[in-house]
């Protein structure tokens, strides 16, 4: 699907169109309908975002151009063509974050009391009790480094708050200053506050970078300091480990952890004012090009801000506090393991988060880990944060005698030494822990109990859509299933075996598998959909989920559009699919919601002739999910809830005309204009599940 030049291409970039994502959630910044600090929170969120991007995709595309420059990719560029136009979206992106930041958000929070206090604008009273602070907090733990051939440039970690300062006059060994580096060490706070009494606003905060600005001087005695200035550089920070040799890979895996952050350099961030010489020094010491290199007229580390959104009590600047709730049967169960694994017997139970509790899911385990009956528990880990109650509960229950089986992916990007700490711990009291099929990622998250009941054993399942992550739970928006239906918890067990053992493909009766039946069973109902149009039958597919990169797929619904299905898509992020495309896909709708929770679930819908196949799954529609992770797909097969999913995830996000953005034919987003009642999605779902 390939042709010479992207204009013409049927598939779109990825990396623009992740580019796109960013410029979608920026506007939520830039809208001054949304709370002040939420706007503060947003901009951090993009800059975070960014790390990755430069981290992960830059560094791939970098890798592209060294080892297949002359490959036409399915966008229809060359590496160096997608570099070029990536790099130029990346400046025009940042250029608008650092203005929005600059000229708009800070200068409001400062109207609001909340202050970011720059050295020039410091009282005397601050300058005095900032260089106490520097004196006593910062300089002890600075170690300068004058550049000459005995101190060569230091060794740089991934993304951290470095200065180069610039130099005159001789040391006490008669030697000539010129340059000279200040690494900000990771143990020291990045933003404090400053008293009330001092800063004269009710929330005043010094950056660390304006107190090492401000005082540098400090520790260079007798030296002329003629200018300081923060920068920043990001490497690549994929991991790579050798699937073929290694033969532990939690050990391998440590290894390769060490180093991941000095990787190869890949993007510069220099304060907006250096000088163009030190600019051209830094660029050669990490082998990077002026196009490597962004000009911040903010922090360079922008995300740091993010902690002002936590700190700062102003909820009025904020979005209202949400509080879910446990639906029934749950909101009467919790502590009563019987009644719980009763409701859930008696049929199945659907919660969408984080509209709904996560907590029932924690009872869930909760009664699995204290109830007699129970004799086993198995869950897979993707994310679970550092502090996790969920693992807390698997380590009690593993305590208690319960057979705990535990699926624990330990290349799960950044969070990889979470997990391997968290299956150290489980190791320590007797839990079995695997870590999957090496080279396929295990992303399904299931976690299931095996209960005795008259003599037998019965199996209770829970299968979602997100992470069993805490803090996630209560932000992304996510569907998760409990269930006793035998054929789903037994075909559960199954992947299970071939997770933690060996042998051959077993089949499933309800569940989908990548990399087996997923992407097969998705194609087939797509294509089924397709001659069901062609035969003058209705046709309806809808689809939600995070990234739609998967070119088999894509092909299937321009083919399904032609045939003249009505295809709906709801892709938050990254998306290949071009649509509204005269004679290819003029009947595919592209959406992206953009609002308070990060939309997460994947939905997957086929009329099916009436029969309306719902499916939900941890996997979106890219070609890794399909064929490079272990992934679920599992049916809603109760009446009722196949209704609540269809109106929650679509009918819903359709209607939709504050959060949404409708997308072009060149892969561009236009906002979607609020047309009679406003319809805000993730309000509705508060007010109707909440």
């Amino acid at each position: 699907m390939s042709s010479a030049s992207s204009s013409h291409s049927v598939l779109l970039n990825r990396e623009l169109s992740l580019l796109k994502f960013n410029e979608r959630v920026l506007a939520m910044a830039e809208n001054p309908a949304t709370p002040l600090l939420e706007r503060l929170r947003y901009l951090c969120i993009v800059s975070s975002n960014l790390d990755e991007f430069f981290e992960i995709r830059i560094s791939s595309l970098k890798e592209q151009q060294r080892q297949n420059p002359g490959v036409i990719g399915a966008d229809g560029m060359t590496p160096a063509e997608a570099f070029e136009q990536v790099q130029t979206a990346a400046h025009d992106l940042i250029d608008r974050q650092n203005a929005l930041l600059t000229k708009q958000v800070l200068p409001r929070l400062r109207k609001e009391g909340i202050d970011i206090m720059e050295p020039s604008a410091w009282s005397e009273a601050l300058r005095e009790w900032a260089h106490a602070e520097f004196y006593r907090e910062v300089m002890p733990m600075l170690t300068p480094i004058g550049l000459d051939p005995a101190h060569p440039f230091p060794r740089v970690y991934n993304k951290s708050l470095n200065f180069i300062v610039s130099l005159s006059g001789n040391d006490a060994f008669g030697r000539s200053a010129s340059i000279a580096i200040v690494q900000a060490p990771r143990a020291l706070p990045r933003i404090m506050r400053a008293p009330s009494s001092i800063s004269g606003v009710p929330h005043g905060y010094i950056l660390l970078s304006a107190l090492i600005s401000a005082f540098v001087g400090d520790i260079f005695p007798g030296l002329n300091v003629q200018g300081v200035y923060q920068w920043r550089v990001t490497r690549n920070s994929d991991l790579f480990v050798d699937e073929e040799e290694i033969t532990n890979l939690r050990q391998a895996l440590q290894g390769e952890l060490s180093q991941r952050n000095f990787g190869a350099a890949v993007r510069l961030e220099i304060d907006h004012i250096m000088p163009e010489a030190l600019e051209a020094f830094l660029q050669q010491e990490f082998l990077l090009q002026p196009q490597d290199t962004y000009r911040v007229s903010g922090p360079v580390n922008l995300s740091r801000l993010m902690q002002l959104c936590n700190v700062v009590d102003r909820p009025d600047l904020l979005f209202p506090v949400h509080r879910p709730h446990a639906p029934a049967p749950f909101d009467t169960v919790m502590g009563k393991p019987g009644e719980l694994f009763a409701a859930i017997a008696q049929k199945d139970r659907l919660l969408h988060h984080p509209y709904q509790s996560f907590q029932p899911v924690l009872d869930f385990l909760t009664a699995a880990a204290t109830d007699p009956s129970v004799a086993a528990i198995k869950q897979t880990i993707y994310r679970t944060g550092e502090d996790s109650e969920l693992m807390r509960l698997l380590l009690a229950a593993a305590r208690a005698g319960k057979e705990v089986t535990v699926v624990v992916e330990l290349m799960a990007r950044f969070d990889e030494q979470t997990n391997i700490n968290w299956a150290a711990r489980l190791e320590e009291v007797g839990a079995h822990v695997s870590y999957g099929v090496v080279g396929h990622k295990t992303h399904a998250k299931m976690a299931l109990v095996l209960r005795r009941e008259k003599g037998q054993i019965r199996r209770y399942g829970h299968l979602g859509t997100g992470n069993y992550h805490p803090r996630t739970a209560k932000l992304y928006t996510d569907f998760g299933l409990l269930t006793a239906n035998p054929q789903m918890c037994l075909d559960m067990d199954k992947v299970f075996s071939l997770l933690t053992g060996l042998g051959a493909r077993r089949p499933l009766s309800t569940l989908l598998q990548s990399p087996f039946t997923l992407h097969e069973t998705m194609m087939a109902l797509i294509r089924a959909e397709t001659a069901a149009a062609r035969a003058g039958r209705k046709a309806r597919i809808m689809a939600k989920m995070n990234s739609l990169l998967e070119p088999e797929i894509i092909e299937a619904l321009y083919a399904a559009s032609t045939a003249g299905v009505h295809i709906d898509l709801i892709v938050r992020g990254a998306c290949a699919l071009r649509a509204g495309v005269p004679g290819l896909s003029d009947n595919i709708r592209l959406r992206s919601i953009i609002g308070r929770f990060l939309e997460h679930a994947r939905v997957f819908y086929f009329y099916s002739g009436g029969e309306e196949k719902v499916y939900l799954s941890s996997a979106d529609w890219m070609d890794r999910n399909f064929f490079r992770r272990v992934e679920v797909g599992f049916p809603i097969l109760d009446s009722a809830l196949k209704k609540r999913v269809i109106n929650e995830s679509f009918t819903l996000a359709m209607r939709d005309n504050q959060l949404a953005w409708r997308a072009l034919p060149d892969g561009t987003y236009a906002k979607v204009r609020g047309r009679g009642k406003p319809v805000n999605l993730h309000e509705s779902l508060l007010q109707t599940l909440g």
